[in-house]
């Protein structure tokens, strides 16, 4: 039987990321200000406010699943309050969102400058990093955690290692109850190039995070919101499956609000398009759009940069209305 070759992680080399430079720190995260945060305007999102309020207001869920790039943003912050005044009940993200959020919480600082790190090898071998969180992982899985409860109970566990956890979205939720889901595709993210990566342990505690965020999702019926930020594959995907298996045990999320963030625009985004058109492809215009309400309900696009719509979506939520 023929056998490829393969290469053994347990030879790669590791760096301390202390002293490295990163390109988002904590004394550049932005902090919510009432006062400030009127950027951006549109009629989706006036009705996905209101809609929000009222799924609030029902006792209904509202899951928001967002891409690495709004911790990037430097808009932990928001998401972090959102949370905790109960306007979102599960946070969902990839595993490059789990890093950046973990760096921020243990290093003050997080994404390196990959154009030169990836020319000698050294890009994502960051000790801290790689170990702390597969050790994290690891432990979790032994105790049937899923990923995102392993990081949380890791860094409860070692305060003095996380001098910034007060910025950590993931953190913050689990000490106020709330759920946080990490759906990885192995060989994305820089963990998975450290030599103690435990392929069984992460696959063991995503799978459990799959669970959780369908359990999540089915707190939508019969009026909640889900928001897809700023991730065009993963969220997409994990969103739609998550549905189906909802509606398959009798979930039917009939009346529910679907809202995309993204940059891209898409003209008259409830549109058919063909095949031979590029927004064909653009999976969020069907799995998040389109698709999810098609028994009824909203589908809503607020296209813009994040640090615009983030911050108004936070403002309008604590505005009251006229």
């Amino acid at each position: 039987m023929f056998t490829p070759e393969k290469i053994y992680f347990t030879k790669t080399k590791t760096f301390s990321a202390r002293g490295r430079h990163n390109l988002v720190t904590a004394e550049n995260l932005r902090t919510p200000d009432l006062s400030k945060d009127n950027l951006y305007e549109s009629e989706e999102m006036s009705i996905l406010i209101k809609n929000i309020k009222k799924a609030r207001d029902a006792g209904c869920g509202v899951t928001c699943f967002y891409g690495a790039h709004v911790i990037k943003c430097g808009l932990s912050r928001y998401l972090i309050k959102l949370a905790e005044e109960g306007y979102i009940t599960h946070f969902a993200s990839n595993g490059a969102g789990s890093i950046h959020d973990f760096e921020l919480a243990c290093l003050g600082g997080t994404s390196e400058h990959v154009p030169t790190a990836i020319e000698d090898g050294s890009f994502g071998m960051w000790e801290e990093t790689g170990g702390w969180m597969n050790a994290a992982i690891t432990e979790g899985a032994g105790k049937n955690y899923g990923y995102g409860q392993s990081l949380a109970e890791y860094v409860d566990r070692h305060p003095e290692r996380f001098p910034n956890r007060d910025d950590c979205v993931f953190y913050r939720a689990y000490k106020a109850g709330i759920p946080v889901t990490y759906h990885v595709t192995i060989g994305t993210d820089i963990i998975h190039q450290h030599p103690k990566a435990d392929f069984t342990a992460i696959g063991k505690t995503s799978g459990t995070d799959f669970a959780y965020f369908c359990k999540s999702i089915t707190t939508l019926d019969p009026a909640g919101v889900h928001l897809n930020i700023g991730s065009a594959v993963t969220g997409a995907e994990v969103f739609l499956k998550a549905l189906s298996i909802a509606r398959n045990q009798g979930y039917m999320l009939k009346n529910i609000t679907t809202a995309n963030f993204d940059i891209i625009p898409l003209g008259d985004y409830k549109s058919d398009v063909s095949k031979d058109e590029y927004e064909y492809y653009y999976r969020p215009r069907k799995n998040i759009i389109n698709r999810p309400v098609s028994l009824g309900g909203t589908g809503l696009y607020i296209c813009g940069n994040h640090l615009e719509t983030i911050p108004s979506l936070w403002r309008g939520l604590n505005t009251p209305e006229e």
